[in-house]
């Protein structure tokens, strides 16, 4: 039998691989789909819903190695770019009140650069924030609630093989 007549599964991998649907934007207000901040992309952690001020995970830990490039996710205007409580954190604040968080990433841009989707921010510093490997820790919050950076990322369609037996 040929392989392909075994089919291909069509998934939608849809950024709400977490679990969490994507917040709404306000009316008007669209932002382009983000890109994976590092590649190929792993999720380590992921996003935890929280209260306020309880624990939780706010972001996602993106398996990666130190000294490895870090791309801003969406254009926007970094806004931070220094030290918070003993790891270096960039901030680049986007359309329709998003910002996205990277650290620990040594900064190659400096506060008020604009900067594409896709653009060079930084370098990823080795640190031990994961506990089998270095990862980059990727934050977004939209106004002033965190949410999943994975559903600021477009939904794809993925074409899977299936292996002949299932």
């Amino acid at each position: 039998m040929n392989p392909f007549a075994l089919g291909l599964v069509v998934a939608v991998v849809a950024t709400v691989a977490s679990g969490h649907p994507p917040t709404p934007q306000p009316p008007g207000v669209q932002p382009p789909p983000a890109r994976w901040p590092v590649l190929p992309a792993t999720v380590m952690a992921g996003f935890e819903p929280h209260d306020r001020f309880g624990a939780g995970h706010r972001g996602v830990d993106l398996a990666a190695t130190p000294g490895q490039l870090v791309r801003s996710a969406l254009p926007g205007e970094v806004t931070f770019a220094g030290k918070v409580a003993g790891r270096t954190v960039l901030v680049v604040r986007h359309g329709g009140g998003v910002r996205t968080t990277y650290l620990p990433v040594v900064p190659a841009v400096a506060v008020g650069t604009q900067v594409s989707s896709g653009t060079v921010v930084g370098r990823l510093e080795a640190h031990q924030h994961c506990p089998v490997s270095t990862c980059l820790h990727w934050g977004a919050r939209r106004g002033g609630e965190y949410v999943d950076p994975l559903s600021l990322l477009e939904p794809r369609v993925v074409l899977l093989p299936l292996l002949p037996g299932n």
